[in-house]
């Protein structure tokens, strides 16, 4: 009876995250033992051959660098007296439409710089459902990395700097708890669950994933080197280390698969799955 009392007891207690988190650890070891720990993961991974300049990445980012605070500083001329809710929502439409704009310039440069053009890119259509499905499997392999990071943060923190630290929350998570507008609310969704995902691989895996590997000739320099440069590109350093591993998710995807869209379809899904715990949560 006793042992029938832990049972139950163990078995109410586990959570969808525990799942998730045993699949995942299942689906990393099998991943590890099939690859020899890696060694052999992107052996017949494909090249993307392209006659892309050194300076190329930059383009599209300095165009969203430049063209958004210039934009924000417009609007705080033009409209000074916006309540909070509303600034909220003009801030990421601003942002929304510089990402559209870099973006843009991106698909023409591609077309211009890559051998086989959107295709060589690893924007084929015909792989989306493949891709759709793959991510879901990379996302959750990868996830006990990210929780693992997100852990040793807040202990190496808390030890640092004392018991108090936490870590800090997204701004973009901390608007959708703060302010209820349906427009502003699915304008945050919008920017974080469409907008940045494409434009984030476009420009670290799709650009500079790609010239860094082109320079080294080989995957996984420039799959780490676009990781720590995706992670290192958001505000919070608190939020690095768990960016960083799954930035090597990302970069390890669209190597493995030559598509573009499995590492978007991926970026997607983590920012609509943390969105829905903070609703969730409210």
């Amino acid at each position: 009876m006793e042992i029938l009392k832990i049972i139950k007891q163990t078995t109410t207690e586990v959570t969808a995250d525990d799942i998730l988190y045993v699949i995942g650890v299942a689906f990393l070891g099998i991943w590890l033992l099939k690859t020899a720990f890696g060694t052999k993961a992107l052996v017949y991974s494909p090249v993307r051959r392209n006659k892309m300049p050194f300076y190329l990445p930059l383009v599209p980012f300095l165009i969203w660098f430049i063209f958004a605070p210039a934009a924000m500083a417009v609007k705080e001329r033009l409209f000074p007296n916006l309540l909070d809710w509303q600034q909220v929502l003009a801030d990421n439409a601003i942002i929304s439409a510089s990402a559209i704009a870099a973006m843009t310039i991106t698909l023409f440069l591609v077309r211009k710089y890559f051998v086989r053009g959107l295709k060589g890119f690893g924007l084929n259509h015909r792989s989306i459902p493949a891709d759709f499905f793959a991510a879901i499997v990379n996302l959750i392999s990868i996830y006990p990395l990210v929780l693992l990071a997100i852990v040793m943060t807040l202990y190496i923190g808390q030890i640092i700097w004392g018991p108090e630290f936490e870590l800090a929350q997204h701004e973009e998570l901390k608007s959708l708890i703060q302010y209820s507008q349906p427009y502003t609310r699915a304008m945050i969704i919008i920017t974080a669950v469409a907008i940045a995902p494409v434009f984030e691989e476009f420009l670290f895996r799709g650009l500079f994933q790609t010239l860094i590997r082109s320079y080294l000739n080989r995957p996984w320099p420039g799959i780490f080197i676009s990781a720590i440069l995706f992670a290192s590109a958001h505000a919070n350093s608190s939020h690095w280390p768990a960016l960083f591993f799954l930035g090597i998710c990302l970069g390890y995807s669209y190597e493995k698969s030559g598509s573009l869209y499995r590492p978007i379809f991926i970026h997607a899904l983590f920012n609509s799955a943390s969105i829905i715990s903070v609703l969730h949560s409210t």
